[in-house]
């Protein structure tokens, strides 16, 4: 069950209330054992929602969820957005990671829900009105105990829009379709589908650090990867914590509330980063982030230990994203050595054609320049696959020579390449002469023609295809 929560003292929580009952046909039922102010008397029932009216703010309602009929899976807060952003539909969670100053306890932070917050987003899109934008913030505010995972869900950012009935229905319509969420989002991909939590596993989904109140950073991986994002603290909310070594419980507390293991830290911290380490937990990059979305965490990990880490350079092709469970499981492929000088020349060519030739046929390949470049070892899960991106390499390098052929274990490529010391011998001076030789066009020195075919040379390369593979502990 869904818990919403509606404060009489928002009137945009009203609003969205009484736009969840016009949208839909609500079963109204009678609570005789709570008071009306503290959620009892008349509340609501659609499909796996219940809905029910307080009287105080939401940031004054720690330990709501014992107001339901049963433990709710999440609650939503259905709340206003105050500030000067202009429209704006948010979601964020809650708790304090310094002082209480607008409810809940110090250094106490609320169970967070981030596989609903991702839906919560991704129905904010669909469902915004023009001029509206849609976002997330970092943790700030009360309550910090309620008792089942929550988040609010605002409309703001101001009075226009608390009082603007397409606002309220844009929000009422993606609380609507978070029906059937879980919490926590999954180990493996399609993190946000409803139902989709693996509690067997550990969630895809990180805590953040650093940044402003409306988090962009943490935003762009929420949409832009399989990771969700449990707590936020910002830089103010940070700073209001003090330091990290001595508030580590409160470090600690953002992991256990997110449940989560990893970090996204927006700025450099030093401090933080080691007080991190020391409990046991990880701090990833926004790269870790992409080059693992949509592979399965298990092979991630077996694969940097094989290879080497994504944050020195390793990347992470198409068939680690479809490898079955066996492969990480078992070790189940072979680590190579790349043919290094074939794919520095192809990358001379056409370095985004290269890249896309060996993520989609190794596993896992390292690289340099920032990523850009494969070179190094590999992982391939089939043995044809050293032999597949020959070919594919070789093809990139027929736009630059006469003639590029596959033999066994190496490439050759041929060409017609101007000779400068020929042109020279024939008494070309340097300039543009040679230029025009070496475009194909016959010059004239001293009165004599001098033809590309006297100063072209046929030029021979041979290139390794890679290494035999040396097997890791495949079955």
């Amino acid at each position: 069950m869904i818990g919403l929560v509606v404060s009489r003292a928002d009137s945009a929580s009203v609003a969205i209330g009484e736009a969840l009952r016009s949208l839909v046909e609500w079963e109204t039922r009678e609570d005789t054992a709570r008071s009306d102010g503290d959620g009892g008397g008349r509340y609501y029932r659609y499909e796996d929602f219940e809905l029910r009216e307080f009287d105080a703010w939401h940031l004054e309602l720690d330990g709501v969820a014992a107001a339901f009929s049963e433990q709710p899976a999440f609650v939503a807060f259905l709340s206003r957005h105050s500030g000067d952003t202009g429209p704006l539909l948010t979601a964020h969670f809650t708790g304090n990671f310094g002082p209480a100053e607008h409810g809940g306890v110090p250094g106490e932070l609320a169970r967070t829900c981030p596989n609903v917050q991702r839906a919560v987003v991704e129905a904010f899109d669909r469902h915004a009105p023009e001029g509206y934008d849609v976002g997330i913030e970092c943790t700030h505010h009360g309550p910090s105990d309620v008792g089942a995972p929550s988040l609010f869900v605002e409309l703001g950012s101001s009075e226009t829009e608390w009082d603007d009935p397409e606002g309220a229905a844009a929000v009422a319509r993606a609380v609507l379709e978070i029906s059937g969420a879980t919490p926590d989002a999954t180990r493996s991909v399609d993190a946000a589908s409803p139902g989709a939590a693996d509690s067997g596993h550990e969630p895809r989904q990180i805590v953040g650090f650093g940044g402003g109140h409306y988090a962009p950073q943490f935003e762009r991986v929420l949409r832009e990867t399989d990771w969700a994002i449990g707590h936020i603290g910002a830089d103010w909310v940070l700073q209001s914590m003090g330091a990290p070594e001595a508030n580590a419980t409160v470090v600690d507390q953002a992991f256990e509330q997110s449940a989560a293991t990893r970090a996204l830290v927006a700025a450099d911290d030093p401090e933080l980063e080691a007080v991190i380490d020391d409990l046991g937990y990880r701090v990833v990059g926004e790269t870790w982030l992409r080059v693992t979305t949509g592979v399965d965490l298990d092979l991630v990990e077996t694969l940097e230990a094989a290879l080497s880490p994504i944050d020195a350079g390793l990347r992470l092709g198409t068939p680690a994203k479809n490898a079955t469970d066996d492969v990480a499981a078992h070790d189940a492929f072979d680590v190579v050595s790349l043919p290094d000088d074939l794919l520095a020349e192809a990358s001379g060519i056409d370095q985004a054609a290269t890249m896309e030739a060996a993520s989609a046929r190794l596993l896992a390949f390292e690289t340099v320049e920032g990523g850009t470049k494969p070179q190094g070892n590999a992982a391939v899960g089939d043995a044809s696959a050293l032999g597949a991106l020959a070919d594919a390499l070789a093809s990139i390098l027929e736009s630059k020579y006469d003639e590029v052929r596959r033999e066994d274990s190496r490439v050759v490529a041929t060409r017609e390449t101007f000779d400068p010391a020929a042109a020279a011998e024939l008494g070309v001076p340097e300039g543009p002469a040679f230029g025009r030789l070496s475009a194909g066009e016959t010059v004239e020195v001293d009165g004599r023609e001098v033809t590309p075919a006297e100063v072209h040379v046929e030029e021979t390369v041979t290139f390794s295809v890679g290494s035999a593979p040396r097997p890791t502990n495949s079955p």
